[in-house]
Parts: structure tokens; sequence; C-alpha cells
């Protein structure tokens, strides 16, 4: 079984050129036509939290959101969302807090694709490399308490510069850290922020950032992209 993931800051939909558009970035999703979509950034700041991409705009995408919000105009949490490709089953989501001084979290999709559970985790880790690596355990003992051995896939924006430095060194016991490339900022990218880490069930068949004229006006952030396949055991 071969599936596509995508990790995406989308900067609450404002571009380079300060527009909030959000045609234009699920135009991009559309580009990248993934399987699994991490978001980062999707809902404002203030007020009621409300999603940057209208939930009517998303019902006519190939898409569905893992439902983790708790207030009702949002997507997600703390700006995490998720989506998956209408068709995979969707078992359940969960909300979860990462500890921080600034409000952070993540949130887990847990779906069935082709009879196989598999779980999915979007975060955007802090700006402190300290609390990354906390934010990093954090989610690793979450992995560790859920129930099942399941494949599992952590992308998102996590801020950390070096490839395999710093918190990126949390990560052991078979972890992959893919890091496609460079993916911020978006008009000339010199910094690899966002990542896709998978369990080791999973092969990674091809890894690359999405960048495209669109995606480089879209958001500060590029996308990055993912095809994994679970390997037999």
């Amino acid at each position: 079984m071969q599936l596509t993931f995508a990790s995406y800051n989308i900067h609450k939909g404002v571009g380079l050129d300060r527009k909030r558009d959000p045609e234009r970035i699920l135009t991009v999703l559309h580009e990248i036509d993934a399987d699994i979509v991490a978001l980062q950034e999707a809902d404002r700041r203030i007020g009621q939290r409300a999603s940057v991409l209208p939930r009517a705009e998303i019902d006519d995408t190939d898409w569905r959101v893992v439902e983790v919000a708790k207030r009702p105009r949002s997507i997600g949490w703390h700006g995490n969302a998720l989506l998956v490709r209408r068709g995979i089953e969707i078992l359940g989501g969960e909300a979860l807090d990462l500890p921080t001084l600034e409000p952070r979290g993540a949130v887990c999709g847990e779906i069935v694709v082709e009879g196989h559970r598999l779980r999915v985790i979007g975060t955007h880790l802090d700006l402190s490399g300290l609390r990354r690596r906390d934010q990093i355990r954090a989610l690793l003992a979450f992995a560790d308490r859920c129930a099942g051995d399941w494949p599992t896939v952590i992308m998102g924006d996590f801020n950390q510069w070096g490839r395999r430095t710093g918190a990126m060194r949390e990560f052991t016991g078979g972890w992959q850290i893919l890091t496609p490339g460079r993916s911020y900022p978006s008009r000339q990218p010199v910094a690899t922020l966002d990542r896709i880490v998978a369990s080791s069930h999973w092969g990674c068949k091809s890894a690359e950032v999405h960048h495209t004229g669109l995606s480089a006006v879209a958001s500060d952030h590029l996308p990055v992209v993912a095809t994994l396949q679970l390997m037999k055991k």
C-alpha cells in the first residue's frame, strides 16, 4: 500500500502579496493531490479562531477534515488540521496539548486504508529549541501510549533548521526523518523547517518540496510531500 503525505504551513491563507486567498491555498493542495495533508496556521489566531479555509470550500474538494476542533468555526487545534482523501475511513481524531509557554498543540487522526489502521499526527513546534525537544518527547510519549503498534506519520512545521540536529535527535528507535528540502521562505527558500517523520513500518518512495509558481506566493512556506509505502512485517 502506498500513500502520499503532505505538510503545509499556509500562513493563515495570507500570501507574499499580503492577500488572504483561501482558494489559492486549495489550488496548491490540488496541485499536490496528496492522500493525507497536515496544515499549520489553518485558523485565525484571535476571536473565534475561525478556519481560514471555509468549510463549504473544503466540502467541494477531494478531502475531508479530521474532526478535532473544540471551537465551532475551527477545523483544527492551535492552527493544526488534518485533511484526508474522501473514501478513506476516519476512525477518530484527537486534539493534543504540547508543553510550552506559548499555546501550541497537535492533532491526531486514526484512519483505515485498505484494511490497515494508521495514525497521523500534524503539529507546529515552538521557536525555542528546548521547548521543541519537550514537545517531540510529548508526541512520542503519546504515540507510545496509543493502543496498537500502528504505522504512524508525524508531520508539520518543526521550526528546526538543522536536518538532524537539536530537537530532531529525539527521534530514535526506528523513526525516519524525511527532510525533503528547503521550504522557507517560499520565494527563495533557505531553511528546512518542514518535515515528515515516519515510523519503521514505512519505506520512503520519494520526498520533495512542492515549488511551483503558485506555491511560491500562496504562503511564506512551501509544502513538503512524501510518498510512503507500507512495508510487510
